[in-house]
């Protein structure tokens, strides 16, 4: 007759099976957190095991309880279960509820305001996919951040693809250039190149990937988008050279943009969210002027940047709402672009839109009128400082002095922000807006990077189209960091990673044994 094996054999080899299954259940629930439910059974099972072990043997076990050494290790094992217990119930509590921390300098994984609200506005499912090769820093951040626009929405989901993996999947959508990313709905479709993220300063190449998904998004979902126009035809700044930046900037706080040429456009079409006069060098056609006057008075918005001698057109538009151009040169003793006293600067208490620092090459002055149109609202956006002057017959090879009886002292107003309810039409239509600054340089490819430049242009833009909280907002543009390290140094890295730290352990773990020996 075969014997039956004792049982305390059997009791630990299922308190073993128990421990085994209950490990691979963590392990289970730690990495593949989709099917948690399975995990859950493993610790289950492991648990009854354990259980049934104890019984088996249990005089066994209570005999060993009762000798101190067995109550030290009975203690150690009630602990380590413990805190393997609470790391489990962690776990599993953070799968559902956890929060995300943004612990970066530059806030680089923390959406901004505009784009929270696009996203919880979306109403259809949409699909990213991240075409890029591990370890490329654009593409590990921007599948980060699409991590934290999914913590916004369940709407939108992505997975990261390598092209060198799967080459015939970017053939698929036609992508030959890396990183790229691809949103799309069930109907539209929008790939995002890397000109289209990486943005090249005149100093430095920098990268900004928020507002080109956020676009990207508002594309495929059909969501409208609101238009802004540049006036061409009379020698005005180029979108696509000079003003190309001042676009860009246009794009990324989600606007459509376009140019207007009145000559043969009928009139400025009504879905126009803001109409951007920058700087023309020959007169507005009699026409042109009443079509700008037309949408101005029906609830139009308008900016308009303008250089001394400036042409015909330019200021009748603005008189008719209580603003003179003053032609000249503003010189600012006391706060300029050092040595440029024709280059004032604009300090934040005298910017309405609380910008630090702003400066204008080449500005002419805003007057308004002592008595006002009726209903009309002036308020001054940019100030000089008292010290400063416009200087009538300016000479750049002359030192500027200030000319009682000729020149107009200061301070004087660069920019103006200007608000009625429109003349024509029942009460119910738009705001009139209009936005008038004494210089377009500023907001060149030149100078738009410099300072609070681009902040000036933008808010205006932002004033207009009545985007408020795009004033406060601005797009998060993040720098390439590089560690440079020469050999030596790069040696010392490896080695002490490698050796040192493990040595290190060792040591400690030495002492300790030495101490308690």
């Amino acid at each position: 007759m075969q014997s039956r094996p004792p049982p305390f054999r059997l009791s630990g080899l299922m308190a073993v099976l128990g421990m085994a299954v209950m490990a691979i259940g963590l392990i289970t629930m730690l990495l593949l957190a989709e099917i948690r439910f399975v995990a859950w059974g493993l610790l289950a099972l492991g648990a009854i095991l354990l259980a049934f072990a104890l019984i088996m043997d249990f005089r066994r076990v209570s005999a060993t309880l009762t000798r101190r050494q067995g109550r030290l290790r009975f203690g150690t094992s009630v602990m380590a279960s413990i805190f393997l217990a609470i790391t489990i119930l962690a776990n599993a509590i953070s799968i559902t509820n956890y929060q995300r921390f943004d612990t970066t300098s530059l806030g680089q994984f923390t959406l901004t305001d505009q784009t929270k609200d696009m996203l919880a506005a979306l109403r259809e499912p949409v699909e990213a996919l991240a075409f890029y090769e591990p370890g490329d820093p654009i593409g590990s951040y921007a599948a980060n951040l699409l991590t934290e626009y999914e913590s916004h929405t369940n709407k939108l989901s992505h997975r990261v693809i390598d092209p060198v993996v799967h080459p015939d999947q970017a053939r698929r959508f036609g992508i030959g250039q890396f990183p790229a990313f691809v949103f799309q709905s069930q109907e539209r479709r929008r790939v995002v190149l890397p000109q289209d993220v990486i943005v090249l300063g005149e100093e430095a190449i920098t990268f900004e990937v928020e507002h080109p998904f956020s676009s990207a998004l508002l594309e495929v979902t059909e969501v409208a988008q609101k238009k802004v126009y540049f006036l061409t035809g009379h020698g005005e700044h180029d979108i696509n050279s000079d003003y190309r930046l001042a676009r860009k900037g246009l794009l990324d706080d989600l606007y459509l943009v376009g140019t207007l040429n009145l000559i043969t456009a009928p009139a400025i079409p009504a879905d126009t969210a803001a109409l951007i006069i920058a700087a023309p060098k020959t007169a507005l056609s009699g026409s042109e002027v009443q079509s700008i006057d037309t949408y101005l008075k029906s609830g139009g918005q308008v900016l308009i940047l303008t250089d001394p001698d400036f042409p015909d057109g330019l200021n009748q538009i603005v008189s008719a709402w209580g603003i003179d151009l003053e032609n000249g040169m503003v010189i600012d003793p006391a706060s300029n672009l050092a040595p440029r006293k024709d280059t004032p600067v604009v300090s934040l208490n005298r910017n309405a839109f609380g910008l630090p620092t702003t400066y204008f090459p080449g500005a002419i002055a805003l007057v308004p009128r002592k008595e006002m149109p009726e209903s009309v609202g002036a308020r001054p956006l940019l100030v000089t400082s008292t010290s400063s002057w416009l200087e009538k017959e300016y000479n750049p090879s002359v030192e500027p002095t200030f000319d009682e009886g000729k020149d107009v002292k200061g301070p004087l107003s660069l920019g103006i922000l200007i608000a009625a309810p429109p003349p024509a039409g029942p009460p119910d239509n738009k705001t009139t807006r209009l936005v008038v600054i004494g210089d377009s340089d500023f907001a060149s490819s030149q100078h738009i990077v410099n300072v609070n430049n681009g902040d000036l242009f933008l808010n205006s833009v932002a004033w207009l189209a009545e985007e408020t909280q795009l004033i406060t907002i601005r797009r998060n543009v993040l720098p390439f960091r590089q560690l440079v390290v020469d050999p030596s140094q790069a040696n010392f890295m490896r080695f002490s990673s490698i050796v040192l730290l493990p040595l290190l352990v060792l040591l400690i773990g030495g002492i300790i044994w030495w101490r308690r020996r």
